[in-house]
């Protein structure tokens, strides 16, 4: 049994909204990706594992635990970042980290001092006056000050530069290797493939694809770039009924699902003197996914 559990999970807010029958668990020391576009679904989810809304249908637990009904016992050992920052924008960043303290009734620990130092964040000033991504270290800030076992991350790096988004994918690896259990919604696919065991992808509510990153990249489609003896040959080449997506002078980029000896064959009747096969990024499946390749 996974330490998050969800079993059927349906609400259903009409005309297509909202989730249906959606399973999946996460196991202990797994960073566990949950992507999908605006709208599929993932911060309803989200929603009800930190036991905001009640199911319509299923279930949803974490620790074996009910995230409605013990919601109250659940979240005092849970980091949550949501989608959206909200605040008490009179307080300061000190003020809300203390309130959260209490609100938790957990104690102060050093902790709190090595994140505000590891992001480079002076917490004194109002949150109504923060920068969006000041306001995102102050809730990454939160959500890991009390060494909680669970966390689930919906956007965690919005508004980051590039420098603390490297900040906070080692602080995600290093939780990971001390078993802590992790979901992290995110529209950073390298964040995802840098930290992530497996991903599940939401489509319109339902579960479009479940798996480990390695897995969902070898069961798509690939790219194959041929490059050829010159111009004319690749022009011939792109011409032979194989899915072409590219020609650029003598490269031709061709992409092959399931029909790797077609590809063979062809090849075989021309002058080519190279191929490669680039990575496929995780964007590039998740693409897949929702109509095809855009390229």
């Amino acid at each position: 049994m996974g330490v998050c559990e969800i079993q059927g999970l349906t609400r259903d807010y009409g005309k297509g909204r909202g989730v249906f029958d959606l399973s999946f668990s996460i196991n202990q020391g797994e960073v566990f990706g949950f992507l999908g576009p605006n709208g599929a679904g993932k911060t309803t989810t989200i929603r009800h594992l930190m036991g905001f809304l009640k199911p319509q249908k299923g279930r949803c637990t974490i620790g074996g635990k009910d995230c409605w009904k013990d919601r109250a016992e659940i979240q005092k050992n849970l980091g949550y970042i949501p989608g959206e920052m909200v605040f008490f924008d009179d307080m300061t960043g000190t003020q809300f980290l203390s309130f959260m303290t209490k609100y938790r009734k957990t104690k102060s620990n050093g902790r709190t001092k090595e994140l505000l130092e590891r992001f480079e964040l002076d917490p004194q000033s109002k949150l109504k006056k923060m920068s969006k991504g000041m306001k995102q270290k102050v809730g990454i800030v939160a959500a890991f000050m009390h060494d909680p076992e669970v966390l689930i991350l919906d956007e965690p790096t919005s508004g980051l530069d590039q420098l603390m988004q490297s900040r906070f994918i080692e602080l995600l690896l290093e939780e990971k290797a001390r078993g802590k259990t992790i979901l992290m919604s995110s529209h950073m696919f390298e964040e995802v493939e840098r930290t992530c065991s497996r991903v599940a992808i939401i489509r319109q509510g339902t579960l479009a694809a479940l798996d480990n990153v390695d897995a969902l990249k070898a069961a798509q489609a690939k790219k194959y770039v041929i490059t050829l003896e010159n111009e004319e040959a690749a022009a011939r080449f792109a011409n032979e009924g194989l899915r072409v997506s590219d020609v650029s002078q003598n490269q031709v980029t061709v992409i092959v699902q399931n029909n790797i000896k077609e590809l063979i064959s062809v090849m075989d009747r021309y002058p080519v003197i190279n191929i490669i096969t680039p990575n496929q990024s995780l964007e590039e499946i998740f693409m897949q996914y929702y109509g095809g390749e855009n390229q």
